[in-house]
């Protein structure tokens, strides 16, 4: 399972009560985050009932575990490495993360928690990507209990009919 962070665990607004605010100062720049603590619990039940493993794919990279593993109360995950995008690369920053992303999964099936629109388009356009579920995640609104649902279904069903769904929703 792949997580973004911004927008998916920090989103653009404060949803309500159970967010708080916090400073984060990775390699000397500040940014202001509103994190969810209920967030670590669902994830770390989806992780407990699918067995499935928690990857930070996100451009907070290693830095995601110092920052909001910790405040949320996920342990040390591994991560997708995405080094900066080349400025001409002519992807955007969606697309130039999709692209670290099919490579680092390979034909590995995942599902990713992603508030990107344009990483939809990028994943069907790369050969050789497994068998994947995109959930888009409102920036606005953040990570919900539907979403985790829909990702744990997917999971579940994936040793079933294997019928090769791949999908964004």
């Amino acid at each position: 399972m792949l997580l973004d962070v911004d927008g998916v665990l920090n989103p653009l607004r404060r949803v309500h009560r159970g967010y708080r605010r916090h400073r984060a100062t990775p390699q000397g720049v500040t940014f202001k985050l509103w994190l969810d603590i209920a967030h670590g619990r669902l994830l770390r039940r989806l992780i407990t009932e699918t067995g499935a493993e928690l990857v930070w794919a996100s451009y907070w990279c290693e830095n995601a575990n110092e920052w909001i593993g910790p405040r949320i109360g996920l342990p040390h995950l591994p991560h997708v490495p995405i080094p900066d995008r080349p400025p001409d690369s002519g992807l955007s920053l969606g697309a130039w993360k999709a692209r670290q992303v099919s490579v680092w999964a390979g034909h590995r099936p995942f599902v990713w928690f992603e508030d990107e629109p344009d990483v939809i388009d990028c994943l069907m356009s790369e050969q050789g990507i497994g068998e994947h579920l995109l959930v888009a995640v409102d920036p606005l609104v953040g990570l919900t209990e539907e979403h985790v649902d829909r990702a744990r279904d997917w999971l579940t069903g994936l040793g079933g009919t294997g019928d090769g769904a791949t999908g964004a929703g």
